[in-house]
């Protein structure tokens, strides 16, 4: 698909978003530490590549070039959902070849919300961690992409019944991914409740499904659905703001994910409160040249990450979420709205 589906006026909130400038730092930009513990593994860097794709040949070949990359860095990455891998075990391999190739890397598996609803459970939820021998699982939530798509199945009656299931039994952590509408604090909350570890809050103000899903319904000749892609393109909780929700109502970890696309958006986004952030785009635009262009690509990002950290003097992420940061406009405006007190962040968080 060529069309632009970016969210048309809603921004994902990181050009509010200012981190403040320390010109004597006190550290050399080589001195700056990226790494982290993330469920349970130690990574060289906060960077997740995000669940993408599986279930075909070409996703595999995809997932093995992004899996390299990944092991070769020591960061995390995540797999599409794993319906075709559980009901098609002949596709299973797609998303094996994650884990086959990055043996070391902090993997997530990946199951749909809807899926949970219709009849999936923990036996389910075993499989797809099998799969891939992940070390969380993540269940995605696509209400808005699953209400305008024209075979849609709007149905999440019952899902946080599932949800609290494989919190209590699955044995490794339970991720809720959103995917492109964020968080709420109050719904963070209501996670935390029953037992989920991490939420991926895939913001507002990058990729919309309802545009993505607008287009097909014009290619399927649905106006209904065209209609519902044209009012819901811009909904959700912007990604910034979606950020600060979570990280200052909830102990959740918080992954950074929706419009995130270079490391200066992720520093900000751990300056908020984020634990690690996520990318997909830029690598599904840079896979043509292989495993060698994907690392490229990555190093770019953590030295775009380590540059913002040295000239905010952080020597490690502690010090950069103790930062002082700067947030404006909108953003200002939404987090005011909601409870939050945006000139906090404007005030240095440091130890004396």
């Amino acid at each position: 698909m060529q069309q632009d589906v970016q969210f048309k006026t809603k921004k994902t909130g990181f050009d509010d978003v200012e981190l403040v400038h320390n010109a004597v730092p006190g550290i050399n930009r080589n001195d700056v530490d990226l790494r982290v513990k993330l469920f349970g593994r130690e990574l060289s860097a906060p960077l997740v590549i995000e669940s993408m794709t599986g279930g075909t040949p070409t996703a595999a070949k995809l997932n093995e070039v992004l899996a390299q990359a990944a092991e070769e860095l020591r960061i995390a990455i995540g797999v599409g959902s794993q319906r075709a891998g559980i009901e098609k075990p002949d596709l299973a391999y797609t998303y094996k070849i994650v884990r086959d190739k990055a043996p070391d890397a902090l993997v997530f598996a990946n199951l749909g919300a809807p899926q949970l609803v219709k009849g999936y459970g923990l036996k389910e939820m075993r499989k797809a961690v099998e799969m891939v021998d992940a070390d969380a699982l993540c269940i995605h939530l696509n209400s808005v992409q699953e209400c305008v798509q024209v075979e849609g199945e709007p149905l999440f009656r019952g899902a946080m019944d599932k949800i609290r299931e494989g919190a209590e039994q699955l044995g490794v952590p339970i991720v809720l991914k959103e995917t492109g509408a964020g968080f709420s604090h109050e719904t963070a909350t209501a996670l935390e409740k029953i037992g989920v570890q991490g939420v991926d809050v895939a913001g507002a103000g990058g990729t919309s499904w309802a545009a993505v899903e607008y287009y097909r319904a014009k290619e399927k000749e649905s106006p209904i659905h065209e209609r519902l892609g044209e009012v819901f393109w811009d909904w959700g909780i912007p990604t910034t703001a979606s950020i600060v929700e979570v990280s200052k109502s909830t102990k959740l970890t918080v992954i950074a994910s929706g419009g995130v696309r270079n490391g200066l958006h992720g520093a900000k986004a751990l300056a908020l409160g984020a634990s690690a952030f996520g990318l997909a785009l830029p690598f599904l635009k840079s896979t043509p040249g292989g495993v060698a262009e994907v690392r490229e690509k990555l190093e770019t990002i953590l030295l775009e990450l380590r540059t913002a950290m040295f000239l905010t003097g952080s020597e490690n992420l502690t010090d950069l979420q103790k930062a002082p940061v700067v947030i404006r406009g909108p953003t200002a405006e939404w987090l005011r709205a909601r409870g939050f007190d945006p000139g906090w962040y404007a005030r240095s968080r440091r130890s004396k």
